[in-house]
């Protein structure tokens, strides 16, 4: 069965680059990206593990906790890293799952027989605090994850976790939010001091409240 948004993120024990994990103990407290990779030494991904770690410090101040992980062994991981080192000019230091007898793939059901029988698909998961699934997404093997939107994205989910707001097409962090309709106008201003644009009476804008 697929994961759901909203559904409780399983927990699963796994050997990875940093040493054997429990995933609930290792993430405890912490927002996580998990995401996967069809192989080692393969070009896109490539590209993707070394964006992953140029973005360490952004990852950091967000709490998140990022889990790469392949269906090959973990001594391909470790020769992988040595070239993703090399050729991206960075440092894999986060840890990669080598699920060689897809326990993880198929708890989260990474494997898509229509697309390969034995590889993972390259999913993302983001999950939060609370081990919910907060956002899924899954792409093909020639397009490269887009981490500016990943991290776009936790921004949202950090934000209308705390308050009674939501985010527009296209928003990045700083710029004007929606109230959430549950609020009614006549209650914005005490919610929100900053101020309110009502442009129609279900689509109310005021400014990111966090800034």
């Amino acid at each position: 069965m697929s994961l759901r948004l909203g559904d409780q993120a399983p927990n699963f024990r796994a050997q990875t680059t940093i040493g054997d994990i429990d995933f609930y103990e290792y993430t405890e407290g912490s927002w996580i990206v998990l995401y996967s990779h069809p192989s080692d030494y393969t070009p896109v991904c490539t590209t993707e593990l070394g964006r992953t770690a140029q973005l360490k410090s952004e990852f950091e101040k967000r709490n998140v906790k990022v889990l790469a992980l392949s269906v090959d062994a973990i001594e391909d991981h470790f020769g992988w890293i040595k070239d993703i080192n090399e050729t991206q000019n960075t440092n894999v230091d986060f840890p990669v799952i080598a699920d060689q007898d897809r326990t993880v793939a198929e708890l989260y059901d990474m494997i898509h027989p229509n697309a390969s029988a034995t590889a993972t698909v390259r999913s993302v998961f983001i999950i939060g605090p609370d081990r919910k699934v907060k956002l899924t997404l899954t792409y093909p093997a020639s397009t490269g994850r887009n981490f500016n939107e990943i991290l776009r994205v936790i921004d949202s989910l950090q934000l209308t976790d705390e308050y009674s707001v939501a985010t527009p097409a296209d928003w990045t962090d700083g710029e004007d939010v929606i109230v959430v309709p549950a609020i009614r106008t006549e209650d914005i201003p005490a919610k929100f001091p900053k101020g309110f644009k009502e442009i129609k009476p279900y689509l109310r804008t005021t400014p990111q409240p966090n800034r």
